[in-house]
């Protein structure tokens, strides 16, 4: 596709040729419409979200557009090879968005740390915040050419025909309703094996894999709420609670990671000696954030372990 830029126009719900309400699905719809309409929504979503993205006034709307992004990409896996290119494009689009928002995640933590050390540290701090703001405002900008390309423009209209038009997933689902545990079996398999295969002390790179498995667990769960039943519908909210205690649980095991990474990364090239140990006593804390999430993430599965036992049946 071509990255060409185009005026910087948001595109709306009517230019895409989408019906003026969302769709809507129940426990009596099939998965094909239960499928369609979380389409839809997620799409309405980076819509809604995409003006203050570029506008840069709140980092929470890039982070919902981000949300939405990471949704859609689950929810299309279920069309297995027929929705193969879309996902393709949402992964390119993902990419610039997650750029952008892990600068923040670790600027905003920065700012926090840095205001919570003595008073001969502040100044020194400040600079090296310094550092990262300036690389987070040249990967804005990439996000924003992105935005306002063609490709991107191609991507909102290749996702809106498949809210438009009959899909087919990989396996042919048993008729009527959809069945809410099968939905959430396999995702929970994987983290299932994921979990299984991990040595004592597992290396920082299998538990964020770990938490990538425990995300797309949790979206299953929220696709297949629309389709709960009332008898249903507080396990797999538990479900959906249980999940997004671990991404976040892993999520600041990861953040101190990759913070702690960067603080090495600085101190290697730093030529301000009052910043590099800035750097150093930065270092230190996210390794002691990095231990307290080890010590707390298995709590957090067993959790899941047994919301999804309910749930699968």
């Amino acid at each position: 596709m071509s990255t060409a830029t185009l005026p910087s126009r948001v595109v709306t719900v009517g230019d895409l040729g989408l019906p003026g309400q969302p769709l809507v699905a129940g426990p009596r719809d099939t998965p094909e419409t239960l499928l369609r309409a979380r389409i839809d929504g997620q799409l309405r979503a980076m819509l809604r979200y995409e003006p203050g993205t570029r506008s840069g006034s709140d980092p929470e709307d890039l982070h919902q557009m981000r949300v939405a992004v990471r949704r859609l990409r689950s929810a299309l896996k279920l069309l297995g090879p027929a929705g193969d290119d879309v996902r393709a494009e949402l992964k390119w689009l993902a990419a610039g968005l997650g750029d952008v928002r892990d600068h923040d995640v670790l600027i905003r933590h920065l700012r926090a740390t840095v205001a919570s050390l003595g008073e001969p540290d502040q100044a020194a701090g400040a600079r090296l915040v310094r550092i990262f703001v300036a690389e987070r405002a040249k990967a804005k900008r990439r996000l924003n050419r992105c935005l306002g390309s063609a490709r991107y423009a191609a991507l909102l209209r290749s996702t809106a025909r498949l809210v438009l038009t009959e899909l087919q997933l990989t396996a042919d689902p048993a008729p009527g309703p959809v069945d809410v545990g099968a939905v959430v079996r396999k995702p929970y398999r994987k983290l299932a094996k994921a979990v299984a295969a991990l040595p004592a002390d597992p290396p920082d790179d299998e538990l964020h894999e770990l938490r990538i498995h425990g995300k797309r667990l949790r979206y299953a769960a929220e696709t297949a709420q629309a389709a709960a039943r009332k008898k249903q519908v507080t396990r797999v909210r538990e479900l959906i609670k249980a999940t997004k205690r671990l991404q976040d649980v892993l999520g600041d095991h990861q953040d101190a990671v990759v913070a702690a990474a960067r603080m090495r990364d600085l101190l290697a090239v730093a030529d301000d000696p009052a910043v590099g140990f800035v750097a150093g006593r930065i270092a230190e804390r996210e390794l002691r954030r990095r231990a307290t999430a080890r010590a707390a993430w298995p709590a957090a599965l067993a959790k899941v372990n047994a919301a999804a036992a309910k749930v699968c049946g």
